[in-house]
């Protein structure tokens, strides 16, 4: 007995597991993939050195020797911006490619953008992607979202210690 394993049409650059693999290997996309303490280093690094854009911004706006925890909190902030875009990068990429893994319908261009083409997976393969989404891109999601809620946390905490400067 011999099964027949369908022919994809879609061209190996657009075939989703294909995505899926090029951004595992990706040197900026594997950053969501890292260790923990592999994962968070760069996002530190990243605040660190947007320090010295914010820093001299904030410091015009409040002088750190008259209003230093004002001066911290803005500057801290404000050096928060460039991970936080970072991040939202690597959120919709890996996005991008669960959406295209866990949908049976795989939308493709042959040879350009006027020739659109849709192929339907077939169940092993569609199993097969959805075991991926399941077991590997659910959890670099789900640590991409609780860094998003730390960072919200952290201005949330910052916004208070703020509202309880001006009282002082």
């Amino acid at each position: 007995m011999s099964f027949s394993v369908p022919v994809c049409p879609v061209p190996a650059e657009q075939q989703p597991i294909n995505e899926y693999q090029e951004l595992r290997e990706s040197w900026f996309f594997r950053w969501a993939t890292l260790n923990l303490w592999s994962y968070l280093k760069p996002i530190f690094i990243l605040w660190g050195v947007s320090w010295l854009i914010s820093a001299p911004v904030a410091a015009t706006s409040f002088t750190p020797a008259k209003h230093s925890i004002q001066f911290f909190l803005f500057g801290a902030s404000g050096a928060m911006i460039i991970p936080t875009l970072a991040l939202v990068r690597l959120y919709l990429g890996w996005v991008y490619v669960r959406d295209r893994l866990a949908q049976p319908i795989v939308f493709y261009e042959e040879s350009g953008w006027y020739d659109g083409q849709v192929w339907t997976k077939p169940d092993e393969v569609l199993q097969r992607d959805r075991l991926i989404v399941t077991y590997q891109i659910q959890s670099i999601l789900q640590r991409l979202k609780l860094t998003f809620g730390a960072i919200l946390l952290l201005f949330l905490v910052g916004s208070i210690i703020w509202q309880f400067s001006e009282l002082i």
